[in-house]
Parts: structure tokens; C-alpha cells; sequence
């Protein structure tokens, strides 16, 4: 039998997780062992009584500074060759196409920053990947590294019940997911369109195809004028370890 899926978070609230990764499908998949997660505590590696991880920036400003020697040490306790990733609002955004390519390796090794920041001489020294869930700041790491462990999780063999339904979700195909509808067929004076009741396969294909062409259109036009450009940015791809 192959290894599970091996996640490991460094951050300074491991007693945040497994936290929203314990239920649902990464909940069951935890338990059923297609995946571990192990939450690294970075203070272990502070040296001084205090167990000082931050420290003020050089330069002046605000707010503090993770240091490069706490962190160090603490990835190398965790490093085994499998892509290591800052958290950062900095980082290259977080696709559909880096989840599918963390997802087919071994495992993952995440950074969560808090304060204003991580020194840079780690991420340099390391090669770490930056990565962004979006373009807002957060108080830490901790949640962005749940939701991209959620996102590679539930592509683990095994984890999801019907191996299609990973295929038509937004973004596989670089287009966003085009409307569901279920019972009852008529609703508020609302009815499902007719093509999905008919129960004609490739009809209902071709609606569903241009369905999500045009959602993708109106709402994400960046997506749509990347379509069928090689021009996704894999921030993982150049991380010693990545598949």
C-alpha cells in the first residue's frame, strides 16, 4: 500500500487544527488514512527562555517580524523533499492547476506567517513557493493553509465518492461551473430549464458546456481570455520536491 498524502503546518497555533479539516470529506479521509496532518509548533525551535519567534524590522515600522533562524530550524526538522509553501498575501495566486500538481505528489509542507511578516533570508534560503488565497491580508497563515489543504485533499484518490464530479468543477477546465438545479422542477414560479428534464445526455452536455462559457464570460474575463494560453502561474513548480 503507498504512503498517504502527508501535510505538515508549521504556525504558532497548532491547536488550530485539524479545526475544518476534521469534518466533512477531509474529515473522513483523516480518518480513513488517505492523508495525515501533522501541526508543527515553530515555537519549539525558539533558543531563549521567552521562546521569542519575532523580533522588530530593520528599517523601522510597525508591527514585528518572524525570525529567519527560529524558522529555519523549524523547517528543517520538518523538510524531507516535499514542496514547501509560505502563506503570503504576496504569493502567486492559488489555482485549480498548482492544487491538482501539489495533490499528485507526496505531501506538502506549509508555512503560516503571522505578524507583518517572514524574514525574507528564509524564504530565499529555503526556496520557498509564495502562495495567496486572494488579495486580502488575514491575521496568519493558519486559514489560507486549511483551504489549500482542503482543495488538494478532496482530489486524493479516494476521498471524493464520484470521480466525475471533480471533473466538471470550476476552473478543470479553466471555465467556471455552470448552474445546478434539483427537486422540486418548478419552484417560486422558477422552472429548471426544459433541456435538463429531457433526458437527452449529449443535449444536456452541450447546455452545460455553454452554460459555463457564459458564466465564464461575464464574470471572470481574465479566465476567459486565458483559455487555452499556457500562462497559469505555478508558483510550486520550481520548489525542490514538487511533482
Amino acid at each position: 500500500m503507498s504512503s498517504p498524502w502527508r501535510a505538515t503546518v508549521l504556525t504558532l497555533f497548532p491547536q488550530a487544527f485539524p479545526g475544518p479539516l476534521g469534518h466533512s470529506l477531509a474529515g473522513r479521509a483523516l480518518e480513513r488514512g488517505l492523508w495525515s496532518l501533522e501541526a508543527h509548533d515553530i515555537r519549539a525551535h525558539a533558543t531563549d527562555r521567552h521562546r521569542t519567534v519575532d523580533d522588530t524590522p530593520f528599517g523601522g515600522g510597525a508591527g514585528m517580524v518572524m525570525r529567519p533562524d527560529v524558522l529555519d530550524a523549524a523547517l528543517a526538522a520538518v523538510s524531507d523533499g516535499r514542496p514547501a509553501i509560505c502563506l503570503t498575501p504576496r504569493g502567486a495566486p492559488l489555482s485549480q492547476a498548482v492544487v491538482r500538481n501539489l495533490a499528485g505528489g507526496a505531501g506538502v509542507v506549509l508555512l503560516c506567517g503571522r505578524y507583518e511578516g517572514v524574514d525574507q533570508r528564509v524564504i530565499e534560503a529555503r526556496g520557498l513557493a509564495e502562495v495567496s488565497i486572494g488579495d486580502y491580508v488575514l491575521s496568519g497563515g493558519e486559514l489560507p493553509a486549511m483551504v489549500l489543504l482542503d482543495a488538494c485533499v478532496r482530489l486524493l484518490p479516494g476521498v471524493m465518492g464520484a470521480a466525475e464530479s471533480a471533473e466538471e468543477e470550476s476552473f478543470t477546465a479553466g471555465l467556471l461551473e455552470y448552474p445546478h438545479y434539483t427537486r422540486p422542477a418548478e419552484w417560486q414560479g422558477r422552472r429548471v430549464p426544459e433541456v435538463l428534464l429531457s433526458g437527452h445526455h449529449a443535449a444536456i452536455a452541450t447546455w452545460r458546456r455553454e452554460a459555463s462559457e457564459r458564466i465564464t464570460r461575464e464574470r471572470r474575463p481574465e479566465l476567459w481570455a486565458a483559455r487555452g494560453a499556457d500562462n497559469l502561474v505555478d508558483p510550486v513548480a520550481s520548489v525542490p520536491g514538487a511533482p
